[in-house]
């Protein structure tokens, strides 16, 4: 998939590019993506701990000595990583932050977070959906926005979740999938501690349609789903930290951002591009949130983007029930790249 051109009406539509991927210094223990870019290994959450957990996953890239990678990210969720090995460094709101193996909540972003790192590195994540921050009593996620935090600032308190210990419970040499297990039963413990408080279902009614139509009307949501508007948009707020028409806003160029990395479906392209007035409209909105316009986006690597935009893409289709969770996504090359 590549840059968006315009067609006769002013639309954006899709039109092909070409640019070199990661090259031969950058090699990814789980398969690349169609431009040459590493790609996590990432699934649905196992079922006990799925009405908090959107997405777990785990990655690892073997880097040449003194090899640094400049990227950036987006997530539209709170992420919990540990951070296995590398030497990174990331544009906070806080400032500049500079971790090493450590266990780390990277909050939402309302715009590109800019990344970097030295060496080989390895990381494992636990995507939270809308709403679990608070089921878990961890902070506001309005006070965690654009911010990286060390475990031990949140749950540091409790036998549960500092970074030495969520460290000490991992074995660096141990398989991703391993990793993701004893992910899921710690996050389940943690359910455990604060009550097996869910997040409300409306929040995750609300999510499903973000991905299904990020477009919709607030009000007709609310209509729908019998809720006074006001109500419902305070609800979303402390849910996701950004109003709703924020929220919205960042769907629609996550998801132009994923068909141009290459890990979106290629049938919704054209509806992804209908999004937005025109094209001028669709590149103002691109470059508000990523800094940068769709072509650039498109011609540049993007690796730590990439492998976030296809977690969420992934989960996208699977709540929308388009793909099995079992079934690789219409992006992914079974023969080279392993889901699961």
């Amino acid at each position: 998939m590549g840059s968006m051109g315009a067609n006769n009406s002013g639309q954006p539509t899709p039109v092909e590019h070409h640019f070199s991927g990661a090259g031969p210094e950058l090699r990814s223990a789980h398969g690349y993506s169609k431009a040459g870019e590493p790609l996590s290994i990432n699934r649905a959450p196992a079922k006990e701990i799925a009405p908090w957990a959107a997405r777990v996953y785990s990655t690892r890239v073997d880097l040449d000595p003194g090899v640094e990678i400049k990227c950036g990210l987006i997530s539209d969720a709170p992420v919990l990583r540990v951070l296995f090995s590398g030497s990174w460094t990331a544009q906070t709101r806080d400032g500049v932050g500079r971790y090493g193996p450590s266990a780390l909540l990277f909050g939402p972003n309302t715009k590109r977070m800019a990344v970097t790192v030295r060496d080989s590195f390895a990381t494992m994540g636990v995507w939270l959906k809308p709403g679990a921050m608070a089921a878990l009593q961890g902070p506001e996620v309005s006070s965690t926005l654009d911010r990286i935090i060390l475990y031990d600032h949140i749950y540091g308190d409790t036998e549960w979740g500092t970074s030495a210990q969520l460290l000490e419970w991992f074995d660096p040499a141990a398989s991703p999938e391993r990793w993701m297990r004893v992910a899921e039963k710690l996050i389940e413990s943690l359910i455990e501690r604060t009550g097996r408080v869910k997040p409300d279902p409306i929040i995750e009614e609300f999510d499903k349609e973000v991905f299904r139509d990020p477009n919709m009307q607030i009000s007709d949501f609310a209509d729908e789903h019998a809720i006074e508007r006001r109500r419902l948009e305070r609800m979303i707020k402390a849910a996701y930290g950004q109003t709703a028409t924020q929220v919205l806003r960042r769907a629609r160029a996550l998801d132009i951002a994923a068909h141009l990395r290459g890990v979106a479906d290629d049938r919704e392209a054209e509806e992804a591009a209908l999004r937005f007035f025109d094209q001028s409209h669709m590149i103002r909105e691109f470059k508000a949130f990523f800094g940068i316009t769709p072509r650039k986006f498109a011609t540049t690597p993007q690796p730590f983007m990439t492998i976030t935009l296809e977690a969420r893409q992934a989960r996208r289709l699977e709540a929308l029930g388009r793909i099995d969770p079992d079934t690789p996504p219409p992006w992914r090359d079974p023969s080279i790249a392993s889901f699961k």
